[in-house]
């Protein structure tokens, strides 16, 4: 219980009750009358006293520190130096060597692949369909047989336009006697003019119709090699439409079967408007623009071609010109109406500085700049420890592709520059570089020559 409630404990005590008289059975203590000046005086001394302890404390702290900042000069005064402060830790940092190597200009966009021809199969002549020789999504070249009608009509109408043939032309070998006898005849004026002219048509007529005759004997022999029904190109066919034992006719529209061309293959895609002067320009000039084509996330690389063509006219709701690129496609990774990411190489630069996109720090107004590291040893042979730090340096950047960012200005090939550990760093802090550099650099420029040696090869 503490003093104030002690006190307000004893002057409820000594209260004077209602009724003057005490009650029956209790009994009568007496009580000492506690003041509340009382109480005051004592919670006003407590204070003092805490007061006097803090103020105590506060004045021996002082004259010690005092003390100490005396001895130190004192000892400074003697020639003594005092004790070094502790520097700050050098900041780890992940950091790579600017080289110089080649990086390409590239053009991207979002392809469809279309097949190189696409061909649906039908018939030629109506007749029983007696048999498919193909099998679903099968690869067939060009001549393979697909199927084959009842030929057995058309075997008839072969041997009725042959004997029709032959009954003509002896009929027109006939002809071609008599007209002899009459030329003969009329050399001796036996015969009149009119019986040599009317002869002389007879013989015409038998040769237009055996000719008449031999165009429908070709015609039937036509009709009966169109009964074995053939691939027209070569590539892959796909679900056929007909089953054998159905009745087929010529143009029927739902066909036989589809067959796509993928290899070769194609991929449509669109560039800027912008950007078609230097394209044309090279096509004009006769260079191949290589073109990739990627996966959706643009990670894995399916297949390399060339650019064939532009169309002809721009699409003016989306100012974009349709490209068409060629590729051989002989493992047969692009697929009809496939979606690819495609990247056309429009030109490439060498010679250029190079560092990973990492390293590239944006300041205010959109600023760019790299934290440098700076060898302080190199500098001051009197170190004999390595001492590194880093300082800001403005860049002006170029192109960007893949892992490699080109810097126009503010670095060198073999400046170190700064990938991870920028949050905590500032102009002049010590940092301690957490890699090889010098290996990190080899392996660099042995990435970027190969490269630059493979995007050589697929020029030449």
């Amino acid at each position: 219980m503490t003093p104030i409630e002690l006190g307000c404990f004893i002057h409820r005590m000594d209260a004077p009750t209602s009724s003057s008289t005490p009650l029956k059975g209790t009994a009568e203590f007496s009580t000492v009358p506690v003041s509340t000046t009382t109480l005051n005086q004592r919670t006003r001394w407590i204070w003092f006293a805490a007061l006097a302890v803090f103020t105590a404390a506060g004045t021996i702290y002082f004259l010690s520190q005092r003390t100490a900042v005396a001895a130190a000069g004192h000892a400074t005064t003697a020639g003594i130096a005092p004790p070094p402060k502790k520097a700050a830790a050098p900041v780890p940092i992940l950091a790579a060597m600017a080289i110089k190597g080649d990086i390409g200009v590239y053009l991207t966009g979002l392809g469809t692949v279309t097949p190189y021809s696409n061909v649906l199969v039908t018939s030629r002549v109506g007749g029983q369909l007696m048999k498919v020789s193909f099998t679903e999504g099968q690869l067939v070249k060009e001549g393979d047989l697909l199927a084959e009608i009842d030929p057995r009509p058309f075997d008839v109408l072969v041997s009725q336009s042959e004997g029709q043939l032959i009954r003509d032309e002896a009929l027109l070998k006939n002809a071609r006697l008599d007209l002899a006898r009459y030329k003969t005849l009329s050399d001796r004026q036996a015969v009149s003019p009119q019986a040599m002219s009317a002869q002389e048509a007879n013989a015409a007529q038998y040769e237009g119709m055996v000719k008449s005759d031999q165009a429908q004997l070709d015609n039937a022999k036509l009709n009966l090699a169109y009964t074995r029904i053939s691939a027209p190109i070569s590539g892959r066919v796909g679900f056929r439409q007909v089953d054998a034992g159905n009745i087929v006719r010529a143009g029927d529209a739902g066909g036989l079967v589809t067959i796509t061309q993928t290899q070769p293959i194609t991929v449509v895609f669109p560039i800027p408007q912008d950007h078609l002067p230097p394209v044309l320009r090279k096509l004009n000039t006769g260079d191949k623009l290589g073109v990739d084509a990627y996966d959706r996330e643009q990670k894995v690389k399916l297949a390399h071609g060339s650019l064939l063509t532009v169309d002809n006219q721009i699409d003016p709701a989306t100012g974009t010109l349709k490209c068409k690129a060629v590729f051989t496609n002989e493992d047969g990774t692009l697929f009809p109406n496939q979606f690819v990411n495609v990247r056309l190489l429009l030109d490439m630069k060498a010679g250029v500085v190079l560092v990973p996109p990492a390293a590239i720090q944006r300041g205010a107004q959109q600023s760019t700049f790299v934290y440098v590291v700076i060898d302080q040893t190199a500098s001051d042979p009197a170190q004999t420890k390595p001492e590194r730090v880093v300082a800001i340096r403005p860049v002006t950047l170029g192109t960007s592709e893949g892992e490699w960012v080109e810097i126009r200005e503010g670095l060198h090939a073999g400046d170190v520059v700064v990938l991870e550990g920028v949050d905590r760093l500032q102009s002049g802090a010590r940092v301690a570089v957490r890699m090889n550099v010098e290996e990190s650099a080899r392996k660099a420029v042995g990435t970027s020559a190969n490269a630059s040696g493979t995007e050589s090869k697929k020029k030449s």
